[in-house]
């Protein structure tokens, strides 16, 4: 049986049937305790890592519908980068509660008009700045908080021999695939 966790739009799906374990319920559990800590969308284990996966998409039709009244989504906004490290960080804790140690992977899959490569590397490169890559190697302790960061689109995320295990699925072409599918049998 395949198993998806569905993003906060509706749009796209996160296929975890191939998983060890996944969830999509730390926005859930952080509001029903009340307390004031950002979220990633999705968390995945497989038995080498776990991955932290923070998921936007602009190029959905409800986005584009709405950015005749919004500024364009641009990931290297400050404030909107700022929220994208945070939430490493506050999702952290929430791997460190449920007794998770594997080794922790963040991934942000993130879909913009005119988003290429070279966008989602020069983004990658900033994030490393941000998240405790240089405090581990300069505390020295062997304890390791982040063992990677990657920045990439629902494509290359697709493609990835490790992530791609995991694929992202557009939910109006899954429903199409199961009613053929049922025509089928």
């Amino acid at each position: 049986m395949e198993k998806v966790l569905i993003d906060e739009n509706g749009d796209y799906g996160l296929d975890y049937t191939n998983a060890v374990w996944a969830s999509d319920k730390m926005h859930q559990d952080y509001h029903n305790a009340k307390v004031q800590l950002s979220d990633a969308d999705f968390l995945i284990e497989n038995h080498a890592f776990v991955m932290i996966v923070e998921y936007k998409n602009a190029n959905t039709e409800k986005a584009m519908k709405k950015r005749w009244k919004t500024k364009p989504f641009n990931p290297m906004e400050d404030k909107k980068f700022a929220s994208t490290v945070r939430k490493f960080y506050d999702s952290r804790h929430y791997l460190a509660l449920l007794g998770k140690k594997k080794p922790v992977r963040y991934i942000y899959v993130v879909e913009v008009p005119n988003g290429d490569v070279v966008m989602r590397k020069r983004l990658r490169e900033r994030m490393k700045t941000q998240l405790p890559f240089a405090l581990q190697d300069n505390l020295n302790t062997g304890i390791k908080l982040i063992d990677k960061v990657d920045v990439m689109s629902i494509n290359e995320w697709n493609a990835d021999r490790e992530y791609g295990k995991y694929p992202f699925i557009k939910l109006e072409q899954k429903k199409r695939e199961e009613k053929e599918n049922s025509v089928n049998l």
